[in-house]
């Protein structure tokens, strides 16, 4: 057990690094197997491998452990751990208001549950803008702390780019991000498409190439025009993520509960967006599973005999009632008894008191 978990650590901690090199990740037993191949790690060099050949790359945005394991179990090539956590976990209006510490508790859980995808988390507003030493600071505990593979980082200000590099340099991978910078809506003015003219598309590319330039794997292209997209993938050696950016992206990002149709309550109606397409419905499986929890509690049906495993003795369960008229409970005592009798004879549940 032991060897097994140091295992899983020195996966999840090396996945960052090159496969098959001197200080590569663990190589599996039987490296040729289909099983093998389908269950090593993603990495930058990975994402390279499949840009070159002109393979779609697909990212998903998932918070907790439980999605994590979904991501994983379904092959997704890359999972953003994305500050977008405040307004779809948290609650809140704006990405904003999120910190880097709670940031990490998400990157922790995601790290537990997702053991092949290339794992990023995004550098949350207010942990990295002062100054390059900051946001390296802020980056290494991303990595060391939260158990990442990379970090993504919003903006093409000079001093972002100058960030993104100081980051890189400092040996950590990094994912950029233009067009609607959510963490910038009080410039923008609101959640805004970027690039409708052309000032704004020309920005889009050149902020782009500058990333490429300060040494990031990728960047992701948020609310642009699909021809400003396919221009800036054209115009990039790195791949490009784009998410309501249209189809000529080198892959595409969804929120984990967007894609889903996970929630149909009126604040996630506001803030999902118009480009997010749902490919399941499992905001009403939920709903109705709620429902229906509901009214057997209510009704008294569950918890039935199959949902009661643990039984007691006849013998212990008399002794127990003795004890229990000792301490002066009777009416405890009888219905401890009552219970038994109704479990004996297979009943489902007590009658309303």
């Amino acid at each position: 057990m032991m060897r097994q978990a140091f295992r899983h650590l020195a996966r999840r901690r090396l996945s960052n690094v090159p496969e098959w090199t001197v200080y590569g990740g663990p190589r599996p037993q039987d490296a040729s197997s289909p099983s093998a191949a389908a269950a090593r790690r993603v990495t930058v060099t990975t994402l390279r491998g499949k840009h070159r050949r002109g393979e779609p790359i697909t990212v998903v945005t998932a918070y907790d452990y439980p999605s994590a394991v979904h991501v994983d179990s379904a092959g997704i090539d890359v999972c953003l751990v994305g500050d977008s956590a405040a307004m779809v976990v948290h609650g809140h209006d704006t990405t904003l208001p999120i910190s880097l510490d709670v940031m990490l508790e998400h990157c922790r859980a995601v790290a537990r549950g997702a053991t092949r995808p290339l794992l990023v988390g995004d550098l949350p507003f207010g942990c990295y803008e002062s100054s390059s030493t900051q946001a390296v600071d802020s980056a290494v505990r991303v990595l060391k702390e939260g158990g990442m593979d990379a970090i993504k980082l919003e903006g093409g200000a000079p001093s972002r780019i100058t960030a993104a590099k100081a980051i890189v340099e400092a040996g950590i991978a990094v994912m950029g991000h233009v067009g609607l910078t959510p963490q910038a809506i009080s410039v923008l003015g609101g959640f805004r498409p970027q690039g409708k003219t052309v000032d704004s598309a020309v920005k889009v590319v050149e902020t782009a190439l500058a990333l490429q330039e300060a040494g990031c794997f990728s960047v992701v292209l948020e609310c642009v025009p699909a021809p400003v997209a396919a221009a800036a993938t054209s115009a990039l050696q790195i791949p490009t993520i784009g998410i309501g950016a249209g189809p000529f992206c080198s892959g595409q990002v969804l929120v984990y509960h967007d894609l889903l149709g996970m929630m149909q309550h009126p604040h996630h109606a506001k803030v999902t967006p118009k480009f997010c397409k749902q490919f399941g419905n499992v905001g009403h499986v939920i709903n109705k599973a709620l429902s229906e929890y509901k009214q057997e509690v209510e009704t008294r049906t569950f918890p039935g005999p199959s949902h009661t495993p643990y039984k007691i003795t006849a013998t212990d369960v008399d002794g127990f009632a003795n004890a229990l008229q000792k301490m002066g409970l009777n009416e405890a005592a009888d219905a401890a008894a009552a219970a038994a009798e109704n479990a004996e004879k297979g009943g489902n549940s007590p009658e309303s008191s």
